[in-house]
Order: structure tokens, then sequence, then C-alpha cells
């Protein structure tokens, strides 16, 4: 890490999958941001880290990937979001990729619900999306699109609880299912100018968020949820970089306004234990 609080690998040989893509992560520090960072930069992105908190160890990239770099980001900021953009904009030209990985936990039956706890969940997952988007998107509108018509790649991060209900949810599933709608609204708005944008619904993904929810006294509301993922584990952060590596790459070109469940079958319907009940 220099003076300016950047984190600097030197360049890499060869093309990969987002060989020489600028691409921005929020949330980058920890859980789904942290393992973003890592795939892309393996895949040979230039990429933007921001966070409340610096990372929290090193990241697990080789030697010769290109640079990746990290700044303190209060996603609710707009001045602050605002000039990271142009920040990024002054070092390398042009933004070709974001996702939105900053978000909190909360909720609760709505009448146990306080303002300022509602206000948080809201602001930092769902205005932190807006904001975000907003800026990039501007930047993107004003950069020369590539050889197929595209100008950047926008990947929100809302959850299988912006799909569908689950008790307790309020907030947090307000929140995350006004992100998957406003990313619809992003491709529609923007698709003609060649900016895509999608979203990841997660199903429920083992990070330092997720078990500080599911702490001591929860191991049986734990293990049910393990038990409605059809394949009977929690993700792995990981397996949501993979999907959001696919939306930003060229691979998925033609995708957009998509809300995609990468949830181990979470959302695919109710086990009510018949097919267990006849030896499957």
């Amino acid at each position: 890490m220099d003076s300016t609080g950047r984190l600097r690998c030197c360049s890499m040989a060869g093309t990969r999958r987002l060989d020489g893509k600028v691409v921005l992560v929020t949330g980058s520090s920890s859980g789904i941001g942290e393992a973003c960072v890592e795939r892309f930069a393996r895949e040979g992105a230039i990429v933007a880290g921001a966070d409340l908190n610096p990372p929290a160890r090193g990241l697990d990239v080789p030697d010769d990937v290109p640079a990746v770099s990290f700044s303190l980001l209060d996603v609710r900021d707009e001045g602050a979001t605002e000039q990271l953009v142009a920040d990024i904009l002054g070092e390398h030209g042009r933004i070709d990729g974001v996702v939105t990985a900053a978000g909190v936990a909360g909720g609760g039956p709505a009448h146990m619900v306080d303002e300022q706890q509602w206000d948080l969940v809201l602001d930092i997952n769902l205005k932190g999306t807006f904001l975000t988007a907003k800026h990039v998107v501007t930047a993107m509108l004003r950069q020369a699109p590539d050889g197929d018509g595209q100008r950047g790649s926008i990947v929100t991060i809302a959850s299988v609880e912006g799909l569908e209900g689950t008790a307790g949810g309020s907030s947090y599933n307000a929140s995350k299912g006004g992100v998957v709608l406003l990313t619809k609204n992003l491709a529609i708005d923007y698709g003609r100018q060649g900016v895509r944008a999608n979203c990841i619904c997660p199903g429920f993904i083992d990070t330092p968020m997720l078990r500080g929810v599911f702490g001591p006294g929860m191991e049986e509301t734990r293990a049910d949820i393990v038990h409605e993922h059809k394949l009977r584990r929690l993700g792995r952060p990981s397996e949501i970089a993979s999907a959001a590596l696919f939306l930003l790459s060229n691979d998925a070109s033609f995708v957009s306004g998509a809300a995609l469940p990468v949830d181990g079958g979470y959302t695919a319907g109710r086990d009510h234990g018949v097919t267990e009940m006849l030896g499957l």
C-alpha cells in the first residue's frame, strides 16, 4: 500500500476475460466485494475498491496482475462518490464496469423497526446503489463505445430476499427489492447508449455479515435456511464473484435487465421432503 492508501501490483501478461477493463467495486473489503476484487484482478481488470473500512487482509491475487487500488467511501455520501469516480477517470480515463456490493443487514417485523434503523438499511443498500450507479453511468455515457457498441456494464447486488419475502425481512427486503427494480430501469434507460445493467440475487452466502446475523442461539434457524437451499449448503463469495465476472464480460454482451438468482436453488420452490421419502 503506497502513501495514497492504494494497493499496487505490477502489470500482467496475456489476455483474460476482463483484460485492461477498469472496474469499481463498492463494499470491497469483505465478503462478496472482496471476492469480486480478487477474481476481477486475476482476470486482468484494473480494480478500484471502495469501502467504509480498509481491507482486513492482503489480496489473494498473483504478483503479475494489474493495479488494484483502495479508497475509503461511504456510499451514502454523493459528493464522495462523485469524487471517487472523477479520480478513477483522472487516473485511468474510463470506467468499464461497476459492482455495487456495499450493503448491511437489518429488519424485523415492521412494527418493531424504528425509523432510524429503517433509514440506515435503505440508505446504504438502495440509495448507495443509486448514487454509485448514477455517477458511474454518467461517466460511461461520456466515453466512447467499444467495437460492439458497449460503453460499460453495471452489476448490482440484491438478494433472493429482493425477489420474495422472508419472515422479519421488512427493511432489508424492501431495500433489495428496490435494487432489483432500479437495475431494470437502468437497463431500460441506458441500453440504447451501450450500457448494460444486471442484478445478482444471491442466496445466503457465507460472509462475515451472515455470520454476524446467525450467531449463537440462531443455530436452528441457520440449519433451516441451509436446508431451503436445494444444494443443502450456503453459497461462497467466490461463486457470486464468478456470476459478476460473467455479467461484466463480453460473454454477457446480450444480457441486460436480468435479475439473476445465484442461490443454490433457494428460489426454485419449496421442498417438503417427498423425494426423500421416496429414497432420492
